[in-house]
């Protein structure tokens, strides 16, 4: 009898341990995606993730990092997503993409822009609000200079304030070395904000109040989407002195125009490898920039998490992403909202 228990009891043990190793094997790792800032990387990267989890039954999750420390995770598959690249801008991307580690899937944004902006009233001023045209002949970088006293910086009144990206990203790298090549250092400080939110913060003050502001920016953006801004004109785009801005230490960069937009899905090479039925939806992703921009618009005003706005998004818009999915996948994000 006791044999028996014994053989019993050393059953049941295996079968345990059998049914444990079969839940472990059956769980699923979750897929990194890179935790991204600005507005419409986190609505973009909230989307993406829904889609994800709901249609597809992955799990996932994100990581903080900075835009430069996020390309280098997914080229060592320590992220296995960015949900918005802007592939080919910066020199890391361009040698892992060259070295087969990173990909950018999509053409996820068309249209998407960047560039030196100040609102239009600041050249054409704006009547109904008292605001007379301080600036009226500024068209280009090149006109700056004579009117750094418009752009004043309260710190340093001798010259004017360029707000430029946070530090970590790689346009903070280029508009800085942009100041350098239009010879703008003598006349204007370089004022780094302190995260994309404090940039979007100080822009929507200034317009706000009707002061004078030049700043960097892009699009898609609430920004964009709210307020009229012109964008101040620079030289043609060209590659070889792109190089020179793409690179912190270059001592002699050359003023050019950024590079065009392409904004797609950034990868790892494992996780393309590894879900091709992802990498499929990845390639399909299609944003109108128009309606992109107004859907950030209203997060920012209405102070909405992105992924609440990216649940209202897949509900309220399924003629936008219903065709970057098969139907059956369709229908599990729709039945989950």
């Amino acid at each position: 009898m006791r044999s028996i228990k014994t053989l019993l009891g050393s059953s049941l043990l295996a079968l345990t341990l059998t049914a444990g190793h079969v839940v472990a094997a059956e769980t699923k790792a979750p897929i990194h995606f890179g935790d991204i800032t600005w507005e419409s990387g986190s609505f973009i990267t909230e989307v993406l993730r829904l889609i994800v989890e709901k249609g597809y039954g992955y799990p996932t999750d994100t990581l903080p990092g900075s835009t430069v420390s996020l390309e280098a995770a997914l080229a060592k598959n320590d992220i296995q997503v960015i949900g918005e690249e802007w592939a080919g801008r910066s020199p890391a991307w361009v040698k892992a993409a060259a070295e087969g580690k990173v990909f950018g899937l999509g053409d996820t944004v068309k249209g998407a822009t960047e560039g030196w902006w100040v609102p239009e009233y600041v050249i054409k001023g704006d009547p109904e609000r008292g605001i007379k045209p301080l600036a009226p002949e500024l068209k280009s970088v090149a006109d700056l200079p004579r009117y750094k006293d418009v752009f004043k910086d309260p710190e340093d009144p001798s010259r004017g304030r360029f707000l430029n990206s946070p530090t970590g990203w790689t346009s903070e790298i280029v508009n800085s070395q942009k100041l350098k090549a239009y010879a703008l250092n003598d006349s204007f400080v370089n004022f780094r904000t302190g995260s994309g939110a404090a940039l979007d913060a100080e822009v929507a003050s200034s317009i706000k109040r009707g002061k004078p502001v030049l700043f960097y920016y892009w699009s898609p953006t609430p920004l964009l989407g709210r307020f009229k801004l012109v964008k101040l004109e620079e030289p043609p785009f060209d590659a070889e002195a792109w190089k020179t801005l793409a690179d912190a230490n270059n001592p002699n960069p050359k003023g050019t125009r950024s590079m065009p937009a392409s904004l797609a899905i950034g990868v790892s090479a494992p996780f393309k490898a590894q879900y091709p039925e992802l990498v499929t939806f990845f390639e399909k992703v299609d944003l109108p920039i128009d309606l992109l921009n107004q859907t950030l618009a209203g997060m920012s005003e209405k102070r909405q998490q992105p992924r609440q706005v990216a649940e209202a998004f897949l509900r309220d818009q399924p003629q936008v992403w219903k065709p970057w999915v098969p139907g059956e996948v369709a229908n599990k994000v729709s039945g989950s909202l």
